[in-house]
This record gives C-alpha cells, structure tokens and sequence, in this order.
C-alpha cells in the first residue's frame, strides 16, 4: 500500500492547525468513500467558528481514516465549532455502520494492509511477533498538522507504545 499522503495536505495550513483523526473500524467501499468526501467537503465549506468561516479541510486517507484540519492561528476555535465536527463523525457512523470513536482500537501497517488490533491484544501481538519495534503504527493522537505530517505513520519503537510494551531496539 502506498502510504504517501503528505502531499495532499495544503501548504496554505499552517504547522500548528489543529488537527483530528478518526479512524474506522473497518475500510470504507469506493461508493461509502466517495460519499463520506461529499459529505466532508460539504462540511468543510459550511464549518462556522464565532459566525465566521473556518479556514479546514477533511480528507479520507486510506479508505479508513477521516483527518478533519482547521487553522486556528488566527482565531480560537469556539466549542461549538467542535461539537459540530463531532457531530459530523457521529453522523457518519449511524449513516455508514461504522465505529469511528473508539480509542482502544490500534491501526498497524501489516503486509502491506492496514490491521486492526484492540489495545487489550497488544502484547499478545508483541510477545508472537504479529507486531515489533518496526511494525508501522497510526499514531491517532496527532493533534497538529506538523505532528500528522511527522509523527501519524511511524514505527512502534517511536510512539507511545514503545514504552508501553519496553520494547527494545535493534
């Protein structure tokens, strides 16, 4: 699977627009796809912070992960700018059958695919080699544009979980 994504991210945002990312919990089909990019773009071009515009985009990476941005540099983001974002999400989930708000699931880059595995099978995985220290992970935690662009798709021994797990290096 070709992991390149940076490249459609725009340059016009700056490193500190926050960002979210939502994962599913299975991959989308090409028409759920299609739909779900009308519907974000939809959302983007109406999303509203204190009345105003807010300067974002959405996008669908990988048929599975929903990264909504909005640049907050100029102007703070009001709560209900949020919530509307979260509503979105919740939207999509009871409109397409999907679970995009759960924490405890872990995406991992595996034979090329990505794979899901509850945070509760974490070591399991580790100690029989399902997953190691290079084993690519979406780090879902990524709150800035910078941070998506340079620590989303990273090896274990870089995230939290290296910790988590003691892994040792190489």
């Amino acid at each position: 699977m070709n992991l390149a994504y940076k490249h459609l991210l725009s340059a016009e945002f700056h490193p500190q627009s926050r960002v979210w990312i939502y994962q599913s919990n299975r991959l989308f089909s090409m028409n759920e796809a299609l739909a779900i990019e009308d519907i974000l773009n939809d959302f983007v071009n109406k999303w509203k912070s204190h009345g105003a515009a807010v300067k974002g985009a959405a996008h669908l990476f990988f048929g599975q992960f929903i990264v909504l941005i909005a640049d907050n540099t100029d102007e703070a983001l009001c709560g209900s700018t949020m919530d509307s974002s979260l509503r979105l999400i919740k939207e999509i989930e009871k409109q397409f059958g999907v679970s995009l708000l759960d924490r405890n699931m872990l995406a991992f880059m595996v034979k090329d695919k990505v794979e899901l595995l509850p945070l509760s099978q974490l070591n399991y995985a580790v100690s029989n080699g399902f997953i190691n220290n290079e084993t690519l992970y979406f780090n879902n935690l990524a709150m800035t544009k910078a941070e998506l662009e340079d620590k989303w798709i990273i090896p274990v021994n870089k995230s939290w979980l290296a910790q988590k797990l003691q892994l040792q290096s190489k």
